[in-house]
């Protein structure tokens, strides 16, 4: 299947990363939901260890898909300001490996603020359902590989709230089954998105 991409560079020397990719996903959230687009991806062509990187590119198999989610007027303003370079839309080369970005929220688990929000859920939940509330007592954290913050806002609730994604080598690629932020997940979402760091620069 021909896929199409592009890609927004972040160029501000001492950007908050986390804060800049959860505001381009909100975006793309908010677009894709409203217009009922599936099958819309992100991938991190600058990821390493130690950073989620100063890239982020959006993929898509309709090129003009792309081209409206490209003219939102966030990235006209961020381009026009000077903070974000946006590439032209461009075909994704058949030679790209293919890659799954994972939100996991296991990981969320593991932190104590995120553990205390999901306790007072399951409490309300259970009220509500006229039961006792008895936490079970959580299991110590297993190891968990890399994984890379990403700070969004919940437009209803206005909320702060982080996705934690983990990134995956896939064998091959996958119909783009993908969550509604544009990624997979360990259970439902198995889609996968090309690997676009051989066609980046990053600096």
């Amino acid at each position: 299947m021909q896929r199409y991409y592009f890609t927004v560079h972040f160029l501000p020397k001492q950007a908050n990363l986390a804060l800049l990719t959860g505001r381009c996903i909100s975006i793309m959230h908010g677009f894709i939901l409203k217009h009922n687009i599936k099958g819309m991806g992100v991938t991190f062509p600058a990821w390493s260890d130690s950073s989620i990187g100063n890239v982020i590119a959006f993929v898509h198999k309709d090129m003009e898909v792309l081209n409206s989610l490209k003219e939102q007027a966030y990235f006209v303003d961020m381009q026009d300001c000077g903070f974000f370079k946006i590439s032209q839309i461009s075909t994704v080369p058949d030679s790209c490996q293919e890659v799954r970005f994972i939100r996991n929220q296991a990981v969320a688990k593991i932190f104590t603020g995120e553990s205390r929000r999901r306790l007072k859920r399951l409490q309300k939940r259970a009220l509500a359902r006229g039961e006792d509330f008895n936490p079970k007592k959580v299991e110590a954290p297993r190891e968990i590989d890399i994984f890379h913050r990403v700070a969004m806002t919940s437009k209803s609730s206005q909320e702060d709230y982080i996705l934690h994604i983990q990134k995956q080598d896939a064998d091959c690629q996958a119909e783009p089954v993908l969550s509604n932020y544009g990624f997979s997940s360990n259970e439902k979402f198995k889609g996968t998105v090309p690997d676009l760091s051989p066609l980046i620069e990053s600096n």
